[in-house]
């Protein structure tokens, strides 16, 4: 019974710590702030199902696959495809507000494959690394250079007004 609620306080703390991260990932790779929260629920029950096993390890690695995963997977089933418009592009958003910035790029990004958006998304806003982005993806490493360069490339012809932000080269 201890070991339980000791597994409980520390799953609740690590939650509590990973949430915030997570649904921002969640919302990069979706687009739609309520299917991320639903994403990221999910993935924190498949975490607490298996936490005494995870608690030592990788939890941040595992909740992050499995959200690409079931991103992926939700995308597929359902056949639905995000398109959204660019507003404009090649006009700088007036006042450049971050707001402005961030609406601009969420647009962009759902104009990318659900692959290249979960790339892009691992790589610049979760700052993983190539390898942890092949693991969390299933592919090589290859594969994700490949893949990350494909799409700033498309991001740079999508929204020309991001292009400081789109400077970024993968590594």
């Amino acid at each position: 019974m201890e070991e339980r609620t000791g597994d409980r306080e520390s799953f609740t703390a690590w939650a509590t710590v990973c949430r915030p991260r997570l649904l921002r990932t969640a919302t990069f790779l979706t687009g739609d702030r309520g299917r991320a929260e639903d994403l990221v629920q999910e993935a924190l029950t498949k975490v607490a199902q298996r936490w005494h096993r995870l608690r030592d390890g990788h939890p941040d690695a595992y909740a992050r696959q499995i959200l690409v995963r079931d991103n992926i997977s939700w995308w597929r089933r359902s056949r639905f495809e995000l398109v959204s418009e660019v507003s404009d592009p090649g006009r700088t958003p007036p006042g450049d507000t971050g707001v402005e910035r961030r609406i601009l790029l969420l647009d962009a990004l759902a104009l990318l494959t659900e692959r290249q958006r979960a790339v892009l998304v691992l790589r610049y806003f979760d700052d993983l690394s190539e390898a942890d982005i092949a693991a969390a993806l299933g592919v090589s490493t290859g594969t994700v250079k490949s893949t990350a360069h494909l799409a700033l490339r498309r991001l740079r012809e999508l929204a020309p007004e991001l292009s400081d932000l789109l400077s970024l080269e993968t590594s």
